[in-house]
């Protein structure tokens, strides 16, 4: 059993969170734009604005950083291709994204058909993520 070639990792996991802030800019920024301005009205907060979006975009390369570092650690004992990296996927989308979305649903502050939305795609950019950044990942 290898080291994590930790290069690797960030190199992946770099392309990887700019394919997860892809897909949040067309969701959030794109698709659900309105009714994330209609939110922080509703909640008496400022409407979301070029500070809130780097701060957004530095969480999605976090995001793809521990999904590639997920795949990397778990390939020794799954193996190397694309289905570890889709169980790395879903780890990461389950600790990162479903589990924290299904929270703010769970507490009123969003409605359940935004946070499925948001879950739905967010599974799918994880995943695309992921595999993008696990082929870039070698030992």
């Amino acid at each position: 059993m290898g080291k994590i070639n930790l290069g690797r990792v960030i190199l992946g996991g770099i392309v990887a969170g700019i394919i997860i802030n892809l897909g949040e800019y067309l969701l959030n920024g794109v698709i659900l734009s309105d009714q994330w301005t209609d939110l922080m009205k509703s909640i008496n907060r400022p409407v979301l604005d070029v500070t809130h979006v780097g701060y957004f975009m530095a969480l999605g390369l976090v995001q793809g950083i521990v999904a590639v570092w997920s795949y990397a650690a778990i390939r020794p004992r799954f193996g190397e291709g694309p289905m570890t990296a889709i169980w790395a996927a879903l780890l990461t989308w389950l600790t990162t994204v479903a589990l924290c979305d299904l929270v703010l649903a769970n507490m009123g502050v969003l409605e359940l058909p935004m946070v499925l939305m948001m879950m739905g795609v967010g599974l799918i950019e994880m995943t695309i993520g992921t595999l993008v950044g696990a082929y870039l990942y070698k030992e």
